[in-house]
């Protein structure tokens, strides 16, 4: 009995769940399934964009002068915290082919959602 359970849970789960995969030129190959998917959805992930107090060192030209020969001086330039309400992160504008992403398998394993990019660990 315990094992024709086992068994039942194992085939109704099977195709779910989370899954690595390679974008390619016209869709998604997931590392389980041999063939390229080309129907498939991307996350896009709603929120606010905020960034923390900060200062950054550039160089400032004289009005017009810009890069073009003129003297540059060195400068400070002090960013207050800032909050972007309703930004949406674009994931499928920054995804190519041969990107590494992670995948969910929804619908009962019918359809592919692309959560994210993955890169390795080290760098």
């Amino acid at each position: 009995m315990r094992s024709t359970m086992s068994k039942h849970t194992q085939q109704a789960t099977s195709g779910l769940g989370a899954v690595l995969g390679t974008m390619t030129g016209s869709g998604v190959k997931l590392d389980d399934f041999k063939h390229e998917i080309q129907d498939y959805m991307i996350a896009e992930l709603p929120g606010m964009f905020e960034m923390p107090e900060r200062t950054d060192v550039g160089r400032t030209y004289p009005l017009g002068q810009g890069g073009n020969g003129g003297t540059a001086t060195k400068s400070d330039f002090v960013f207050d915290k800032v909050e972007v309400e309703e930004t949406v992160l674009h994931l499928n504008k920054g995804l190519k082919a041969g990107d590494r992403v992670l995948a969910l398998r929804v619908n009962s394993g019918n359809d592919v959602v692309i959560v994210c990019k993955v890169v390795s660990g080290n760098g």
